[in-house]
């Protein structure tokens, strides 16, 4: 008995081992931009992805990798994303590489976007519908948490919708849906505003 068990444990340790080593050799691609913690760096673009749901992440890598996002010309860092995501072979790579960074603890976010929070307030009400009242995002309605991401990055990607740099692709259907949303904000203030208050939302 005492043998099995501790087979057992030997086994299940290297199983373990294996499955953290392979998800670390996923991430290994993500690594030079997004930082080994999954923090971000605004020098180079990359927004934080620790903690994102898991869910979330699966959608849009496989949106990079398909061409759903990540083509239109002027998206500079998409195309930049949309290489890094084909050196993930298939879907299987992908949902371990999302299921590790949805692991991970997420970080500190610091506010750089100046706004009008009490403006912003007001203008959520139309984006609360989808990423609920606080902004933690509703997997039914495939809308993400916005509190885990950066406000400039919020704020590039609420440009890139109202300008169809974003949500133009018909494969897009959740970036469709996002797209008439962001249209609604009629101005980069708007933008920076509701920015401003689902920074208060941390």
């Amino acid at each position: 008995m005492r043998v099995t068990k501790t087979f057992l444990w030997v086994f299940s340790s290297i199983v373990f081992a294996s499955a953290a080593v392979a998800e670390d050799a996923g991430y290994a691609i993500c690594v030079s931009c997004h930082n080994p913690d999954g923090s971000g760096n605004v020098a180079l673009n990359a927004p934080a992805i620790a903690g994102q749901e898991a869910w979330y992440m699966e959608t849009q890598i496989k949106n990079f990798k398909s061409g759903a996002r990540g083509v239109h010309e002027a998206d500079i860092y998409g195309q930049q994303m949309r290489a890094m995501s084909l050196m993930l072979a298939d879907d299987d790579a992908v949902a371990s590489v999302s299921a590790y960074v949805s692991s991970m603890e997420r970080k500190k976010i610091e506010n750089t976007i100046e706004g009008n929070a009490d403006a912003g307030k007001a203008l959520f009400a139309v984006c609360g519908g989808c990423h609920g009242p606080d902004a933690k995002g509703l997997k039914m309605m495939n809308s993400p948490d916005l509190t885990a991401q950066q406000d400039w990055y919020l704020v590039r990607q609420l440009q890139n919708f109202r300008t169809g740099v974003r949500g133009t692709d018909p494969s897009d259907m959740f970036g469709q849906q996002m797209r008439p949303m962001a249209m609604m904000l009629a101005d980069d203030q708007a933008v920076k505003d509701v920015v401003a208050y689902i920074n208060t939302l941390h």
